[in-house]
């Protein structure tokens, strides 16, 4: 979830062997495995100046490692703990996916159904279809690329936006490509396919992941807000993205303005849940539709990263990650070898041109799979 493809990183597309090769034996390998997961995390932290970071790794047959790095507040030198709730951006958009899938297995819309039977007045509605939507391929320009939205959230970043207004800052612009004839990762598409779940299940969209996603998998500590609700213990977010390109405490801004596309909170023990029921699809779907997910994240011979129905692939690693003024995720499962990597980070302040939950990502996967290993350069779009 971004707001400036200059500004704030997250998904890109740019794009894991089942050891760690740092011992023979599992008990061997597991106080060798932190200690050097955990060198890894301080020193990517200390070259993106990252403030604070939590980091989880489960790995079959070897004892979970979750540890919190660094600072949840500034002022006060509070120390991050691995309980602390976090904004998680885009990661919002594997769950409202997911929810759309849910009402397709159900009948109640078709994949291939053109945005513009659900919603009208979109550029590309009558063509781009809710498969499209949820693959970034509709053609359908982001609200948060143009001035006047970033103009509006700097100015008051307390403000709320309905959906409605933040799809009237796109209103009238034109289409970028073709449906289907092209990638751009827009947060107008996401929006539009929460006023679609929110059309045909009858509920609101928070309502529905609620019911639908969170309770079923015993997510308790996960929230989609409204408003600025932040559950406690949570960590301060720092950011870049103001005004005058200062930097700001993020914490209280509201988040309304990402919705279905960036409006949720987590913590890593449940978004450790989520990582592999996203990718599994139990509990969720029927298989033949979490087939038809995972076929859309299929890598190609050249192309080590792809970018799906509401997913991407990066080196084997499947998930999505996430990134909003002061905060950064990444969540990611490798089901070749059941590995689970979930990484949260309370900056969105890129380093060296590359997002911090990125750096981080890199450092464990470099560790945990080097010849599969997560990175995403720095290009739109998380």
């Amino acid at each position: 979830m971004f707001v400036r493809k200059h500004r704030v990183l997250g998904v890109a597309l740019a794009a894991l062997v089942a050891t760690t090769g740092l011992a023979t034996s599992a008990s061997a390998a597991a106080p060798e495995r932190d200690r050097a997961l955990t060198k890894a995390v301080r020193a990517a932290m200390k070259d993106a100046a990252a403030p604070g970071a939590i980091v989880g790794v489960w790995q079959k047959g070897e004892k979970p490692y979750v540890r919190a790095f660094g600072v949840r507040d500034t002022a006060t030198k509070r120390r991050m703990t691995t309980n602390l709730h976090m904004r998680i951006g885009s990661e919002t958009k594997t769950f409202t996916v997911t929810a759309l899938l849910q009402l397709a297995a159900q009948g109640k819309l078709g994949l291939d159904d053109p945005i513009g039977r659900y919603v009208p007045g979109v550029v590309n509605g009558d063509t781009a279809t809710l498969r499209e939507l949820a693959s970034m391929t509709s053609g359908i320009p982001s609200y948060t690329q143009v001035e006047p939205f970033f103009h509006d959230l700097t100015s008051d970043p307390l403000r709320s936006f309905t959906p409605q207004q933040l799809l009237a800052y796109v209103a009238g612009e034109p289409a970028l490509f073709p449906p289907g004839e092209g990638f751009d990762y827009s947060n107008t598409n996401t929006v539009l396919l929460g006023l679609v779940i929110e059309q045909v299940s009858g509920q609101s969209l928070p309502a529905y992941v609620e019911e639908h996603i969170l309770k079923p998998l015993g997510m308790r500590d996960t929230a989609f807000p409204t408003d600025s609700a932040f559950a406690s213990p949570h960590a301060h977010g720092y950011t870049e993205q103001t005004a005058d390109g200062q930097r700001a405490d993020a914490t209280d801004w509201n988040p309304s303005w990402g919705w279905a596309a960036g409006a949720m909170t987590s913590t890593v023990h449940d978004l450790r849940i989520w990582a592999e029921h996203l990718v599994t699809g139990r509990k969720l779907l029927p298989r033949s539709l979490q087939r038809v997910r995972l076929a859309s994240v299929r890598e190609r011979p050249g192309a080590p990263s792809t970018y799906g129905i509401g997913m991407f692939s990066v080196a084997g690693w499947k998930g999505h990650n996430g990134s909003l003024p002061g905060y950064q995720t990444v969540v990611i499962h490798r089901p070749a070898s059941k590995a689970t990597v979930v990484v949260l980070t309370n900056t969105d302040i890129p380093s060296k041109g590359r997002a911090t939950s990125t750096v981080l990502g890199k450092a464990v996967t470099s560790l945990l799979t080097p010849r599969h290993v997560y990175d995403i350069p720095a290009s739109p779009a998380g």
